[in-house]
């Protein structure tokens, strides 16, 4: 995808708020995220059917259907990109810190979300250092901040957010690799 196609924070929130989900862009994302590294398949049924944020009285119109089409390809291109250029989708760093930080909390809470509704059964198999990624997700994404000192505060997110990014990676690499170990096993 070329840099003008990408879809933005700003531009998939908008989408989100015209289809009244009750979910920001970041936890769609994290929940996109957290199924595909779960070895979640999107198949042909639409983004927000699978993921669950559909229900009778929400319908997309074409132009968000599109928007989500994009978001699908996108997120798995950026997951499979052997350059690791992954990153979460969250506001842009000139937002305020507080908005930025629950932004974080949601995508975690959106990615375990997704990896439990992935269903892999594999997830039993998982390196301990797999489910401990896991647990700290489930501890970041549980979390309330108390701001203090605003440089500080904002290498502490930095932190965070780096260990998110590279833990979204290494979970979606290794349930990869355990489809394809079971894949091979079936025939």
């Amino acid at each position: 995808m070329t840099a003008p196609d990408l879809v933005g924070y700003d531009e998939l929130d908008a989408a989100l708020v015209r289809l009244r989900l009750g979910a920001d862009a970041s936890e769609l994302h994290g929940s996109l995220c957290g199924f595909l590294a779960g070895g979640g398949a999107l198949g042909r049924q639409p983004l927000l059917a699978v993921l669950q944020f559909e229900d009778r009285d929400t319908t997309a119109s074409a132009p968000d259907q599109a928007l989500l089409a994009r978001l699908a390809t996108q997120t798995r291109q950026e997951l499979d990109d052997p350059e690791l250029g992954f990153e979460p989708l969250l506001p842009a760093d000139d937002r305020p810190l507080p908005e930025r930080a629950e932004a974080l909390v949601e995508w975690c809470r959106g990615f375990l979300g997704g990896f439990g509704l992935a269903g892999a059964g594999a997830h039993g198999k998982l390196s301990d250092e797999a489910q401990e990624i896991l647990r700290d997700l489930s501890t970041i994404a549980s979390s309330a901040f108390d701001f203090g000192d605003q440089g500080e505060d904002e290498d502490a997110l930095i932190e965070v957010h780096e260990f998110v990014r590279v833990g979204a990676m290494l979970l979606y690499t290794e349930c990869q690799g355990v489809r394809r170990q079971a894949g091979d096993t079936l025939h």
